[in-house]
């Protein structure tokens, strides 16, 4: 039996897209001759591989299995690569990460972008997800480096401490909130806030806690990152719930409050995960060596802040 590995790349493709056209269109291929490819598999497979429906196709039981192991295949492919690619120049490597919220807007960024300066044949696929998704992207192959919450399960992973993540209220300049020290979630619950979209992973971890709470956070507006956030809070529309670092940064410009929240889980470590360190291609590795490094571990979650905004 014989496999192609386009056609396996095909695949996992269109299970990512969640349609045939979809997956056609990433992988550059028309859609006739993506749909001849797939056919022609499940035929020579004698199984289903999608099922169809109204708005697309969603793996069959032998699909998922198929496409556990075209990601273990092509996990391997790239790993050859990329050790070929310490003696071939110009062999291109590809780095899958997928990160909750803060990590990708507050801490990889920087480092992410020195990484690629330094090794222009690697490119990086960044993916936002929440911790729990993560977790099953990393077990299922999906991607070869996670950050995570240490809250969540993560047997069958070897991690490393990244960074120190903690939680903030923020207001708008001279809010009465500011004279505490910190303030619990359950304490606000009545008041209006501004949050990030409804699909980002920061945004369905708080909302969580709110309705454990006992009744969900009213929104007056969702924007996309930090920074727009900070200054819909400065203008005095509602509150705001930040990491402290972006928090920080907007209040050398607008001057609005912070508060630190008082739940437990608003102070989290932050940890990279890999389902096996030495599999990963050498690109990879380098990689994680350069996020779990000193400069990494070094993340400020002190209180020392001035509640009008500047530290």
């Amino acid at each position: 039996m014989r496999f192609d590995l386009t056609d396996l790349r095909l695949c996992l493709l269109v299970a990512e897209a969640g349609s045939i056209t979809g997956g056609a269109e990433r992988a550059h291929l028309t859609l006739a001759s993506a749909s001849a490819r797939i056919r022609g598999l499940e035929e020579t497979l004698g199984v289903a591989l999608f099922m169809r429906h109204r708005q697309g196709v969603i793996p069959t039981p032998a699909g998922r299995a198929l496409l556990a192991h075209a990601r273990r295949v092509l996990a391997q492919i790239e790993q050859m690569r990329g050790e070929l690619g310490e003696y071939a120049a110009g062999l291109k490597g590809n780095v899958r990460i997928a990160s909750n919220t803060v990590a990708m807007s507050e801490f990889l960024p920087d480092l992410l972008g020195a990484f690629l300066a330094e090794h222009p044949n690697v490119e990086i696929a960044l993916r936002e997800q929440t911790s729990p998704a993560v977790v099953q992207a990393v077990l299922e192959g999906a991607a070869d480096i996670g950050v995570v919450s240490d809250w969540i399960e993560l047997t069958g992973l070897e991690t490393v401490p990244f960074r120190q993540d903690r939680l903030v209220v923020v207001t708008p300049p001279g809010h009465a909130l500011t004279q505490r020290d910190d303030v619990a979630l359950i304490d606000i619950l009545d008041a209006e806030f501004i949050g990030l979209p409804e699909q980002s992973a920061l945004a369905e971890h708080l909302d969580g806690h709110a309705k454990r709470a006992g009744r969900p956070l009213r929104y007056r507006l969702r924007l996309r990152d930090f920074d727009s956030l900070c200054r819909a809070v400065a203008a005095g529309a509602a509150l705001g719930i930040v990491p402290l670092s972006a928090a920080r940064r907007s209040a050398a410009t607008l001057g609005i409050g912070m508060v630190p929240l008082s739940d437990a889980w608003a102070l989290r470590t932050l940890v990279l995960c890999v389902r096996e360190r030495d599999a990963l291609p050498v690109y990879a590795r380098q990689l994680l060596d350069r996020l779990q490094g000193p400069a990494a571990h070094s993340a400020d979650t002190t209180d020392d802040t001035n509640k009008n905004g500047t530290t």
